[in-house]
């Protein structure tokens, strides 16, 4: 019964205080005083009320544009919109910021924040990755003007990060038409993959599924055409074995060598 009672009296106490503070902001939105929202919506920032916080700066934008209190208002507002996660909002106003104040002793951040919410805009790796690519150049391009900024070690990261999405969703991708066995097509990204991202880790494994879509497409050809892409395997084993002698892969691709061999053998021998 007590706990019951407890619960009720904290639930009641939350009700009222929200009611209170929204009672409060009511009061202050409809202040025709602009330097009371403003102070307001500091207060409303320092306590990581974002939202609050950046309704207020949004309404009095208009009004502080030119006075020196504006570039407060649209370096916080774009903070703001960076903490309540709606990052392609923020990096737009971001961008705006430095394009507006490129004066500013926050110029520089928000060079950079303009492109680490590009960053974080981007999606998981399977997902479209233009916010990604985006995040890369604006990055790049921010390191190449503030090369001595306290924002490289992290922009170089964010680099690194959106590099590896873009490198893992090509693999993938290349993967897919393997699995769905396009082989042809497969050989081909495979191709592509390796001269787009030519240190990647997947190098190893990309020379093996290379094989592997090659025998397929092999398996599957007309009569006319499986001796010239069965030999095309054999080209492409000596490839992975010449470049990868220890590889995990070498078993497996053995089986597609030995009996794309035996197959070209076998064509020679009818052929005679």
């Amino acid at each position: 019964m007590r706990v019951r009672k407890l619960l009720f009296y904290c639930v009641l106490a939350v009700i009222v205080g929200f009611g209170a503070s929204c009672s409060k902001y009511r009061k202050i939105e409809k202040s025709e005083d602009w330097r009371v929202k403003y102070e307001a919506a500091q207060n409303y920032y320092e306590k990581e009320d974002y939202y609050h916080s950046a309704l207020l700066f949004e309404q009095i934008r208009p009004v502080v544009r030119g006075l020196p209190e504006g570039e407060k208002v649209e370096f916080l507002l774009a903070y703001c919109q960076y903490y309540e996660r709606t990052y392609l909002l923020a990096s737009a106003q971001f961008k705006s910021f430095y394009e507006t104040y490129g004066r500013s002793a926050q110029s520089e951040e928000a060079h950079f924040m303009y492109a680490y919410s590009l960053y974080m805009s981007a999606p998981d790796y399977n997902l479209d990755q233009t916010s990604g690519i985006e995040a890369m150049a604006a990055m790049q391009t921010f390191i190449n003007q503030f090369p001595g900024s306290e924002f490289v070690e992290k922009g170089t990261k964010v680099i690194e990060e959106s590099q590896q999405k873009l490198e893992r969703k090509n693999f993938e991708n290349a993967k897919l038409y393997l699995k769905i066995k396009r082989y042809k097509a497969a050989v081909i990204a495979f191709d592509s993959f390796r001269e787009s991202f030519p240190d990647s880790h997947y190098l190893e494994e990309v020379a093996f599924l290379k094989v592997e879509a090659q025998y397929r497409l092999a398996t599957q050809s007309l009569p006319s055409l499986q001796k010239e892409r069965y030999s095309t395997v054999i080209e492409f084993y000596t490839e992975l074995i010449d470049n990868y002698p220890q590889s995990q892969f070498l078993k497996e691709a053995e089986k597609y060598y030995s009996e794309s061999i035996t197959k070209v053998n076998q064509y020679k021998i009818n052929n005679s």
